[in-house]
């Protein structure tokens, strides 16, 4: 996909919006002890956010695997994200296919919980390297908004 930098920087905009936005209903709905729901809003945050990653850093992914792949490469394996924060959201991604998909699976607090307390940890890897490689045309706009 070939975008302009105005429309890069508007796309990552979005989805960093739609990981906060997320994040906010995932709260509400651990509250409400909807484990399975959580699993995935959980999930869903920190897709939106690693997508705003590879989006600012004109890094194709056309899957949630190669969404995986490309962070591991870029950015795991260059030690701009740490190892656990790469085996966090891949975690996060196969409790959501265990969630979505896997009958004989049971989800609960002791699986969310300790989970949900990384998102934060997450947002705070993660937002910084957006930022660093901000797009020229939207830098002071985008990192306002960060």
């Amino acid at each position: 996909m070939t975008l302009t930098d105005e429309e890069r920087n508007a796309l990552v905009e979005y989805r960093i919006e739609r990981a906060y936005e997320t994040w906010e209903e995932t709260r509400t709905i651990i509250a409400q002890r909807l484990w399975y729901a959580a699993a995935n809003r959980m999930y869903y945050t920190c897709y939106y956010l690693t997508s705003a990653l590879l989006i600012s850093h004109k890094i194709d992914a056309n899957s949630h695997t190669g969404v995986i792949r490309m962070l591991g490469m870029h950015f795991v394996s260059k030690g701009l994200l740490s190892n656990d924060m790469g085996h966090f959201y891949s975690r996060l991604f196969e409790m959501r296919q265990t969630g979505d998909y896997d009958d004989w699976i049971r989800l609960d607090e002791t699986d969310i919980l300790p989970l949900s307390e990384q998102i934060e940890l997450y947002f705070r890897e993660v937002i910084p390297l957006i930022k660093r490689n901000a797009i020229l045309s939207g830098k002071k706009k985008l990192q306002e908004n960060l």
